[in-house]
């Protein structure tokens, strides 16, 4: 029986501090981790290596959060530029009551839902979700961690039309896992979710 090729998809760690009023960062806004931040990545890391995997590869996205993800973590990533974020156009950097202000329920309610981008967005859809797939299904890549961002990763699932029960999205400091082209968890988060 051949080994199971694991692929672990991370988000990033929070990158507000605590009272700060959430806003759209996306490809264009580039913050540092928080100290909360740091402590999730090294959740991850723990986390990973309690369960005992091992990566053949690890990459990330070419965004600061992304990767001081990867170093607090305990891996040295490789950037790969398709895992990085999307760009939230008119929205980057707007305060989450202004972005729904201007959307309005409807559009980010399908966002959530189905990854579908709101006006203005500019996301790049389907080579994502293709890029995802081959990713996910290519049979000699061995187990790989990759970390990322919300945006980027909500489309790992949905390239193999498994849209996970309660959204795509993946929390701060969490972590979906697949096992043989096949989704087996998603949005974990360490410490939190009995992991």
């Amino acid at each position: 029986m051949s080994p199971v090729r694991r692929v672990v998809v991370a988000r990033h760690g929070d990158t507000f501090a605590p009272g700060e009023a959430p806003r759209r960062i996306g490809a264009r806004s580039d913050p540092s981790l928080t100290a909360r931040g740091r402590d999730q990545a090294r959740a991850l890391g723990k986390a990973f290596r309690a369960a005992g995997w091992a990566f053949d590869r690890v990459l990330c996205g070419p965004l600061t959060r992304a990767r001081e993800t990867a170093d607090a973590a305990g891996w040295r990533a490789e950037v790969a530029h398709w895992l990085n974020e999307i760009d939230h156009g008119p929205d980057e950097g707007r305060a989450e009551a202004d972005v729904r202000a201007r959307l309005g329920a409807d559009a980010l309610a399908a966002w959530d839902a189905g990854s579908v981008p709101p006006e203005g967005w500019r996301v790049s859809r389907d080579a994502r979700l293709a890029c995802w797939r081959g990713f996910l299904l290519a049979p000699d890549e061995g187990s790989a961690l990759l970390v990322t961002s919300a945006g980027a990763a909500r489309f790992a699932p949905l390239s193999l039309g498994a849209g996970p029960a309660g959204g795509a999205k993946l929390r701060t400091g969490a972590f979906g896992l697949f096992e043989d082209g096949m989704l087996a968890a998603w949005d974990v988060r360490p410490g939190e979710d009995g992991t």
